[in-house]
């Protein structure tokens, strides 16, 4: 454990941060779960809907740095495919 003021509220504010990466995370691939259990079902009006909501995510977290930018399009880029592949 950190001895030094200025080691302990980093540490803090540390876990802190990773607490709320692992939670934006979370909801990240919840959003992706559930587009991709939508286009299995081909509930094409859901589908479309948790492709904007999946979408939106992944900007948010390309843009916050959890991810990285190329990583966010390619997986972007995947979820329109298999949009394309339902609504067809």
């Amino acid at each position: 454990m950190a001895n030094i003021k200025s080691a302990i509220k980093r540490a803090q504010t540390s876990e802190k941060r990773r607490v709320q990466n692992a939670a934006a995370k979370s909801d990240l691939r919840t959003a992706i779960k559930t587009f991709n259990t939508k286009a299995e079902n081909k509930d094409v009006e859901g589908a479309k809907q948790a492709f904007l909501v999946a979408t939106k995510k992944i900007d948010k977290a390309a843009n916050k740095g959890l991810i990285h930018k190329n990583a966010a399009n390619r997986q972007k880029s995947h979820l329109q495919k298999r949009l394309n592949e339902v609504s067809a």
